[in-house]
């Protein structure tokens, strides 16, 4: 194989022995942020623990990306919620980024969630920040405002800002899903 040649991904349903690997994953993620100043002390905030990673992987909508030896290198996790797959994380290896990973992680969710006949895709996010708000936009998600942000929605936006995220950059976003 050409050493420049991205190493082959499979995207795959998250298994209970997946789930020791994915606060790593996380953590590394969340390195990224330290390139955004004000929001670089998210890089070393806490991770989802295994224990809940196991939690959300036996509800059946998590999936991993994993390389040629099976590792997982990427993630995205995610539950029904109010006849919505509402996406909880989704995080790549730091040194995996820019690579498609999240997009192909995204593709399979989506896909999931039109298989299920789930009304839209939904999640929490920051407005701002390249790989949050304006990646999600690329695949047709749209920022809730006001009204439009229903209960459950408003409910997690509140718990983020109650744990420390700036309730001015993070927004709630969907996704509608053709019933046809």
């Amino acid at each position: 194989m050409n050493r420049d040649a991205t190493p082959m991904i499979a995207i795959r349903p998250a298994r209970a022995d997946d789930a020791e690997a994915l606060p790593e994953i996380e953590q590394s993620a969340g390195l990224a942020f330290r390139t955004v100043p004000d929001l670089a002390w998210l890089a070393d905030g806490d991770n989802v623990s295994a224990e809940r990673h196991r939690a959300l992987i036996a509800e059946g909508a998590c999936w991993v990306a994993a390389d040629d030896q099976d590792k997982p290198v990427g993630f995205l996790s995610a539950g029904i919620e109010g006849g919505a797959l509402h996406i909880w994380e989704l995080d790549v290896r730091l040194d995996r980024q820019g690579s498609g990973i999240g997009r192909a992680l995204l593709e399979r969710a989506i896909e999931d969630a039109r298989r299920r006949c789930l009304a839209a895709v939904t999640l929490t996010t920051f407005r701002d920040v390249a790989w949050n708000g304006p990646f999600y936009r690329k695949f047709g998600f749209r920022i809730l405002e006001g009204t439009e942000i229903d209960q459950r929605l408003a409910g997690l936006l509140n718990d983020e800002a109650e744990h420390g995220m700036p309730a001015e950059r993070r927004c709630a976003m969907r996704l509608d899903l053709s019933r046809s």
